[in-house]
């Protein structure tokens, strides 16, 4: 799933006779290469997700026509962000630390030493 133009000339290669072999990947190379630009790129061209799940719909295997599906009912949502410069990466970050904390404290203690040890915490 590099981009192609990072591929060894090996890989390229290997890549291109698999393709040959199997129109089917070949399909779903080109609609996966599409789909990580697309989100790699940020392309926030109103049509081009709409012209992927499209193009997905007709043409590639059923794996990606779930992920189609999938992405058609949040629709909005990866719209927004594939438009949008915000993100949601320091709450992650919040959620991932008090996770880590309440399994170290798993069976330890109770809800009030969890509790400060939450807010006290870095």
């Amino acid at each position: 799933m590099r981009r192609p133009e990072r591929l060894t000339d090996v890989e390229q290669k290997e890549l291109a006779e698999l393709c040959e072999r199997n129109p089917a990947l070949a399909t779903t190379v080109e609609c996966a290469r599409r789909l990580a630009l697309m989100i790699r790129d940020r392309r926030s061209e109103h049509l081009a997700l709409d012209v992927w799940m499209a193009d997905v719909r007709l043409d590639g295997q059923r794996e990606l026509r779930t992920l189609a599906n999938g992405m058609r009912r949040d629709h909005a949502a990866i719209q927004a962000a594939l438009t949008t410069t915000y993100t949601s990466g320091a709450v992650e970050g919040n959620v991932t630390r008090i996770k880590l904390l309440k399994r170290q404290m798993c069976g330890r203690a109770n809800f009030d030493l969890l509790r400060r040890r939450i807010l006290l915490s870095p």
